[in-house]
C-alpha cells in the first residue's frame, strides 16, 4: 500500500519551509504557543484568523454531533498543520484542536503571512494543495469505511495503513512506535475502546501481532487479516 492511500496519517511535514520561525523577516515578530494535556487550542464557531503548525506534541481535531457525542477526524504530531480550511474562506471553526500532549508547542501563522509564505514560495503552494486535496480524500474513504466495512476491517485497515506509514521492518515483522491508546485507535477507526482492546487481543492470541504502550509489531503483514 502506497501512502498516497493512506487516511488515518499523513506525512507532509512543513516546519522548514512554513514556520515564521525558519523565514527571514518574520522571526523576530513571532511567538510559539504552548498548551497542557488536553487544552483546547479552538473551538467550534471560534472565529478563524489563523492556520496552526505543530512544532512539538500531537494535536487531536474533532467535531460533534448534535447528540454531543464526539466525532475524532485526525491526530496530527510534530509539522503538520491543521485549521487550514481559512484559505477557503472559513470564518468560523466547524471542529475543535486539542492538545494531547504536556507542552504541546503550536506555531500559529496568520492568514496574511500565509499568504506571503505561499506567495514566495511555490513548494509550499504546492504541498499545501497537496494535503488539502488528501485531507479531502481521507474524509471520502474514511464516510465509505464507516458505511461498508464492519469493526474488525477497520481495525485491521488501521494497523496495515499505520504500518505503511511508520512502520520499521525488522525481517518479516513489522514494528510500529505508537503514543496511540486503545480509546485513540478507537476514535480514529468510528468505533469503541472496547472492541479495538477485543480485537487487538484477539489478534495477539493468533500471534499475528504483539503489543504494549509503546509500539505494535506485526508479525507478517501478508498473514494479517
Amino acid at each position: 500500500m502506497e501512502n498516497n492511500e493512506l487516511w488515518f496519517f499523513e506525512d507532509v511535514n512543513l516546519f522548514n519551509i512554513m514556520c515564521p520561525h525558519k523565514t527571514a523577516g518574520m522571526a523576530d515578530k513571532h511567538e510559539f504557543t504552548r498548551y497542557r494535556k488536553n487544552q483546547f487550542i479552538y473551538f467550534p464557531n471560534d472565529q478563524a484568523r489563523h492556520i496552526y503548525m505543530i512544532a512539538e506534541g500531537r494535536v487531536r481535531i474533532g467535531s460533534y454531533l448534535d447528540d454531543g457525542k464526539e466525532i475524532v477526524k485526525a491526530i496530527l504530531t510534530t509539522g503538520e498543520i491543521f485549521g487550514e480550511l481559512v484559505l477557503a474562506g472559513e470564518d468560523k471553526r466547524n471542529d475543535f484542536a486539542q492538545a494531547m500532549d504536556d507542552n504541546t508547542t503550536i506555531c500559529p501563522i496568520s492568514i496574511d503571512e500565509m499568504k506571503e509564505l505561499m506567495a514566495e514560495n511555490k513548494e509550499l503552494s504546492f504541498k499545501i494543495y497537496k494535503l488539502i486535496g488528501l485531507r479531502i480524500r481521507k474524509l471520502e474513504k474514511k464516510v465509505e469505511s464507516l458505511v461498508f466495512k464492519d469493526a474488525r476491517t477497520r481495525i485491521i485497515e488501521f494497523l496495515r495503513e499505520a504500518a505503511a506509514w511508520k512502520g520499521k521492518k525488522v525481517g518479516f515483522e513489522t514494528m510500529i512506535p505508537t503514543k496511540l491508546t486503545h480509546k485513540d485507535i478507537a476514535n480514529l477507526t468510528g468505533t469503541s475502546r472496547q472492541t479495538v482492546t477485543t480485537i487487538l487481543n484477539e489478534l495477539k492470541d493468533k500471534n499475528l501481532i504483539y503489543f504494549d504502550r509503546r509500539k505494535i509489531l506485526i508479525r507478517d503483514l501478508d498473514k494479517l487479516a
